[in-house]
């Protein structure tokens, strides 16, 4: 296990109702102005944003809102809420939604201190300022409510890029699992697929003497496997629902992730799919992980078989333990297509034709690769679109 820090500051409001408490903790953290900032439709039609609303008059905390964010968020709203920000000296961002209005929050929180262009941060300037965010989520999938991320889509050249840094962890987050209850199975499944991947990427590391981060990554994705079929065969129930959520914090907030190298690659490598044809995150992940570990098994064919063993229940064949890892890489992809995700270019409609631009989209130059588990050259990550086709 290698050196680390952990920081994990946010103050986590979890169970049936909480959404009613928004405006009590933007006042315990200091909001004296709030934006609202959601997407369009469910959290309007469900009644959550009106909660909301009236939990803030009822600590007298004015507030302005932009709704409008989309799946893979956009720049150009992050403009419009630097802007609105600046104009209406909104103090805190108030995020109701998944990881779209979340990433897109941190984004703005990001930007209305700083005097240049927002997108130099993720273009590699170092965060020194942030508002801060609290959060009342709507979908488990991508962890923002408690980790330290935003990924957004820049409209001009379709580039998605990401940020990581301590300022931009929730000072808040509520977690109501009951407000999943009403999520399509689809977006069920590829919230969860987004979870797996967040423990997958951390998982497949060549750091040694990692178990305890191993069995926590490995219940992780337990719970997944036990508790998504659940979900989505019975949308009402609540026990299922708490725990694929809560699942979804701890997969990415990092203590699943400490005292090891992290690879990533996967990810890097989808928001290419979801840059240019705006499919699901999940969906993307749950085409590119299963080929992504198709070419990358033979680096280290013992962990394939750990996951293979603990996970998914294969039988180890001591005399053929490549069997036993290829084994364990088959169900993960029976798992995806039996909750109802794709594994294939073709079912997201990507095309092969498109994999020069994308490979070249990820911005590798001259000697420069991409992960750390296995060190991806472009041809590499060319490779892995191919067996994803």
């Amino acid at each position: 296990m290698e050196n680390f820090t952990f920081f994990s500051p946010t103050y986590f409001v979890f169970g049936k109702g909480t959404e009613s408490e928004a405006g009590k903790y933007v006042k315990k953290f200091g909001g004296t102005k709030v934006l609202l900032h959601y997407g369009s439709g469910s959290v309007i039609k469900s009644g959550l944003l009106d909660r909301v609303k009236e939990s803030l008059r009822a600590q007298n905390i004015p507030f302005v809102e932009l709704g409008g964010v989309k799946p893979n968020p956009r720049s150009g709203l992050v403009y419009e809420g630097i802007g609105l920000c600046r104009q209406e000296k909104v103090d805190f961002l108030l995020p109701v939604g998944g990881g779209s209005a979340i990433d897109s929050a941190k984004a703005i929180a990001m930007g209305v201190p700083y005097e240049g262009d927002f997108w130099d941060f993720y273009e590699g300037k170092p965060v020194e300022k942030a508002l801060p965010v609290g959060t009342v989520l709507t979908i488990a999938a991508a962890g923002s409510e408690g980790s330290e991320s935003t990924v957004i889509t820049k409209e001009e050249g379709m580039l998605k890029r990401g940020v990581s840094n301590d300022l931009l962890r929730p000072v808040f987050s509520i977690l109501n699992p009951e407000l999943t209850c009403t999520l399509p199975a689809y977006q069920t499944a590829a919230g969860a697929t987004d979870i797996m991947a967040h423990v997958f990427e951390r998982y497949f590391t060549n750091t040694t003497e990692v178990e305890v981060t191993d069995r926590l990554c490995e219940a992780m994705l337990l719970t997944m496997v036990n508790e998504v079929p659940v979900a989505i065969a019975e949308p009402m129930n609540y026990g299922a629902r708490a725990n694929i959520m809560w699942a979804g914090m701890v997969s990415h907030n990092n203590i699943c992730g400490v005292g090891r190298k992290q690879d990533w690659s996967s990810h890097a490598i989808e928001h290419e799919l979801s840059a240019l044809y705006d499919v699901a995150h999940g969906a993307g992940l749950a085409v590119i992980f299963p080929a992504w570990m198709k070419y990358v098994m033979h680096h280290d064919i013992n962990r394939f078989v750990q996951v293979a063993v603990r996970v998914w229940g294969c039988r180890l064949n001591e005399a053929n333990p490549e069997e036993t890892a290829k084994e364990g890489i088959r169900r993960f992809e029976q798992f995806l297509k039996s909750i109802g995700m794709p594994t294939s270019f073709a079912e997201i409609g990507a095309k092969k034709e498109d994999i020069p631009f994308m490979v070249k989209n990820i911005g590798l130059q001259g000697t420069h690769t991409l992960g750390s588990f296995v060190k991806l050259t472009e041809k590499d990550i060319a490779n892995i679109y191919e067996l994803a086709l």
